[in-house]
């Protein structure tokens, strides 16, 4: 083996690594980093924008002056429904509150008011946190979801890197990450969604879920590819745009447009 393969498959790694951060880091349920002065005090948080599982979802701020009182108030997402304020806890520097549960998919929007004396601070500043409540998900099924969607994504950035080389290996990374991709996103793909809001599949034709429309696109174009490999017809070239479109479905924000309770109907809508 080259050292030319050896050299577009760690190429292909960091493209995973990078694509695979941008969207963990940019997605709508990453922690909301607060880290910010008011009065002389350090204030620090990561406001948290998901909880799955029962029971209520915690929140906690760091304001190391006792003095500081905090409040957090919220209310229903996408409703009418009044504010409600909730005392924050204090133990030691840390301050503590729980918002209530939620059925899988429903949301809550919150913001919290921190006191000194007269003066009021509110964080963060400029909008409100939105937190979505999900089902549990059984660890090993999303560790392996996880695991495969990744590998899948590798194998295709290493399938379009030696398609564009004309690499020898190009055919067989093609059929793997066909079968990875196929396993990864949509078996354990709508397990990880029926654990999560009760459906299978919200995508087409029978939603317009974001991240399950984009798996299904992944899929068609890289199926497409496979069989073309198979025919030996231009094969490369549909490799290649295969890898492009899943690099760029892989770089897609997750749980963008996916599962929100309608908390008029109490049904779970997608694509909002």
């Amino acid at each position: 083996m080259n050292s030319g393969i050896y050299l577009r498959a760690i190429i292909a790694i960091l493209i995973t690594l990078s694509a695979a951060y941008y969207q963990r880091k940019t997605g709508p349920t990453h922690p909301m980093n607060i880290d910010t002065s008011w009065k002389g005090m350090q204030i620090s948080a990561d406001l948290t924008r998901s909880h799955d599982g029962e029971g209520d979802q915690p929140v906690e701020i760091t304001v190391a002056d006792t003095s500081v009182h905090a409040v957090i108030i919220f209310r229903r997402f996408k409703t009418n429904d009044e504010w409600v304020g909730m005392k924050m806890t204090r133990d030691g520097e840390n301050l503590y509150a729980s918002l209530p549960h939620q059925p899988p998919a429903g949301k809550l929007e919150y913001f919290i008011q921190l006191k000194k004396d007269d003066n009021e601070f509110t964080i963060p500043l400029d909008r409100m946190v939105v937190t979505r409540f999900t089902g549990a998900v059984p660890t090993i099924v999303l560790t392996f979801h996880i695991l495969f969607m990744f590998v899948a994504m590798f194998l295709s950035t290493w399938s379009g890197l030696e398609a564009a080389y004309n690499g020898d290996k190009m055919y067989m990374l093609t059929y793997w990450t066909v079968g990875l991709l196929f396993i990864g996103g949509m078996i354990l793909g709508p397990v990880v969604q029926k654990y999560a809001f009760g459906d299978y599949w919200t995508g087409i034709p029978w939603g317009f879920d974001l991240t399950d429309n984009k798996t299904l696109l992944a899929m068609v174009a890289w199926i497409f590819a496979a069989w073309m490999s198979y025919k030996k017809k231009a094969a490369r070239w549909w490799i290649v745009l295969a890898a492009v479109i899943l690099i760029v479905v892989y770089s897609i924000p997750h749980s963008i447009m996916g599962s929100e309770l309608n908390y008029e109907t109490m049904e779970v809508q997608t694509g909002q």
